[in-house]
């Protein structure tokens, strides 16, 4: 699960990109902003007092409104503005309104940001923000691009996933992350694939130990990130019960992935079986479905062609 977003933390991601400057509330650096618990709670608001978030933003719209106030309305509407659960205030635009808050800000102990740069931008930046908190997750499985396509590999720890990938990769796929790709949801219904940057390049294999997949087989060999489009996920024959109809379309699911769903095949393994030529296989076969052909389909409608030939009309 995504860890919890304190004010601290914040400040630090959104700094560069917004020219944050902390003027104010040094005290409050530990206040919770948003918690992954609290999934449906808005990391940020406009001065709402009704459904307050932990993030207040006020902005010119914002220093208009309290302008107008009598100074005793004023007073109090900032008193409330400043108490619990507000975690931190960030102001744009006019220095003026964070500098009158400053003091109040000091004594609440609630972390006062200024950002030079317009209103649009710091919310389309904490959107972005919001967004990637939300859909980033760490999955322990191989991610390879197979003919193409992004393919996450994944099983019990020991049951050759590592083993599995570079066997593929000699047969000229690619590895993008290997045991902990992270995964971002880009778009409704994309998820991403990555490597942590300490593992870019490194492939752990039993045995062997850490290898360098970039300089042994070349920059080829390497791809940066890559959208996921299936899961292969072994199993061991012993471990797992075949039902009936798998000899004919297989052992086929969806698995949800932050929201995400993308086809998945339980593969068995067994001694003898070439786990890479099968791998490839049911790559060739789910792009031959992303294009509308199945072939359990094709054979359906072939022997109903048949017996549709054998009936007698009496």
């Amino acid at each position: 699960m995504t860890p919890p977003v304190y004010a601290q933390t914040a400040f630090h991601d959104l700094k560069a990109v917004l020219d944050l400057r902390w003027i104010g509330g040094m005290a409050g650096a530990d206040h919770l902003l948003w918690s992954p618990v609290e999934a449906s709670a808005p990391l940020y608001g406009r001065l709402n007092w009704i459904q307050p978030a932990r993030l207040q933003i006020l902005g010119p719209d914002e220093d208009a409104f309290l302008s107008r106030l009598a100074p005793a309305v004023r007073e109090e509407l900032s008193r409330c503005l400043l108490a619990f659960p507000t975690g931190a205030i960030l102001v744009c635009g006019e220095f003026g309104l964070a500098e009158a808050l400053r003091d109040r800000a000091d004594a609440m102990s609630i972390p006062l940001w200024y950002a030079p740069v317009p209103l649009a931008v710091v919310l389309d930046r904490l959107d972005s923000y919001r967004h990637g908190l939300e859909a980033s997750t760490v999955v322990h499985g191989e991610l390879l691009e197979v003919f193409g396509m992004g393919l996450l590999i994944t099983g019990g720890s020991g049951i050759g996933k590592s083993e599995l990938a570079l066997e593929l990769i000699s047969r000229g796929h690619r590895l993008i992350a290997d045991d902990t790709p992270t995964l971002t949801r880009v778009a409704p219904d994309v998820l991403e694939g990555a490597c942590p940057p300490t593992l870019i390049d490194l492939l752990e294999v039993r045995g062997l130990g850490i290898l360098n997949i970039r300089r042994m087989f070349g920059d080829s060999a390497i791809k940066r990130n890559k959208r996921v489009r299936l899961i292969i996920h072994l199993v061991k024959l012993e471990e797992m019960a075949q039902p009936a109809e798998s000899r004919l379309q297989g052992l086929r699911d969806t698995r949800i992935i932050l929201g995400v769903g993308i086809p998945a095949i339980t593969l068995p393994i067994a001694p003898g079986r070439n786990l890479a030529v099968l791998v490839e296989c049911a790559v060739r076969d789910h792009i031959l479905r992303l294009g509308g052909y199945c072939a359990e389909q094709d054979m359906v409608a072939r022997v109903e062609k048949a017996m549709a030939r054998e009936i007698v009309c009496e």
